[in-house]
C-alpha cells in the first residue's frame, strides 16, 4: 500500500505533530512548502493522501483543492483538511471544491493517525 502523504502544512508545530503521529506507522511525508509544490510533488510523488491547512497563509488550500480536483490524474486522491471550527464559510467552500473530509483543528490534532488511516483506506477502496 502506498503510504506517501503530501503535507501542505507550513505551521512547524502542526507539521511536527503530523510527523510524530505518522512516521512510526511507516508513512512517508512529502512537504509542500509553497503553492507550486502542490502540483509538482503530486506529479512526482503520487501521494495516497493530501493534507491541507485551510487557514495557511503560505499555501492557498483553496487553490490547491481546485488544482487537484481539476486534474484527472489527481482528482481521486483523498484530501484531508482542517480549519478553525467557527469558520463556516471556509468549511462550506472546501466541501464545494471537493475536499474528502474537513475537520476542526482540534479534532485533526487529536486524531491525526486515525483520520489519515481512514482516508487512505477509502482511497485504496476507491481504486479497486
Amino acid at each position: 500500500m502506498n503510504k506517501t502523504i503530501l503535507v501542505a502544512i507550513t505551521d512547524i508545530f502542526f507539521y511536527t505533530k503530523v510527523r510524530d503521529a505518522l512516521l512510526p506507522d511507516g508513512y512517508r511525508l512529502e512537504k509542500a512548502r509553497a503553492q507550486q509544490d502542490i502540483l509538482e510533488k503530486t506529479s512526482s510523488g503520487n501521494p495516497a493522501l493530501v493534507l491541507l491547512d485551510m487557514n495557511d497563509r503560505t499555501v492557498d488550500a483553496f487553490q490547491a483543492l481546485k488544482t487537484l480536483k481539476a486534474d484527472p490524474r489527481f482528482s481521486s486522491i483523498p484530501v484531508l483538511a482542517y480549519a478553525n471550527h467557527e469558520e463556516v464559510d471556509t468549511w462550506n467552500r472546501a466541501r464545494a471544491l471537493g475536499v474528502t473530509k474537513i475537520v476542526s483543528r482540534n479534532e485533526f490534532s487529536a486524531r491525526t493517525r486515525d483520520l489519515v488511516d481512514e482516508l487512505i483506506t477509502l482511497g485504496v477502496r476507491g481504486k479497486t
